[in-house]
């Protein structure tokens, strides 16, 4: 049986994640649309767009990572229509002293997908922090 728009997108988004953690840059760019608009942590701040903006992003951040951080999905919810799509997690994202001075900390993803030749494409792809001083856990 094949499987629905819903898990096919969740789906993307675990093996995405779980390339994001390998450092396999090959994997976090697969199923990235061309014209990708990534807002993320660090600047800049009107956001990196393109795939080759989008690729000059990770290898920091896969230098950061190795230095024994994670990036583990804890919860994926997804909406998905027949040509539009998005999903939104929470990640723990960090090294251990990280945890241990925030142990509720989580990255949040939110994630635009749209749907070209049936194929599922990241468009859009949004990473934040909450802001420390206001988490209430």
């Amino acid at each position: 049986m094949a499987k629905s728009d819903e898990e096919q997108v969740a789906d993307l988004v675990r093996n995405w994640a779980a390339a994001v953690h390998a450092g396999d840059l090959d994997g976090v760019l697969a199923d990235h649309a061309a014209d990708i608009v990534m807002f993320d942590v660090p600047p800049p701040y009107e956001g990196v767009r393109g795939l080759d903006a989008y690729r000059e992003t990770w290898p920091p951040f896969f230098e950061w990572q190795a230095q024994g951080a994670a990036f583990e999905i804890e919860s994926l919810e997804v909406t998905a229509g027949a040509e539009v799509a998005f999903a939104h997690a929470l990640l723990r994202c960090g090294t251990p002293q990280d945890f241990a001075q925030r142990p509720a900390q989580r990255l949040r993803l939110t994630v635009g997908l749209r749907k070209e030749d049936g194929r599922w494409l990241v468009a859009h792809e949004h990473h934040s922090f909450p802001d420390p001083g206001e988490a209430s856990s």
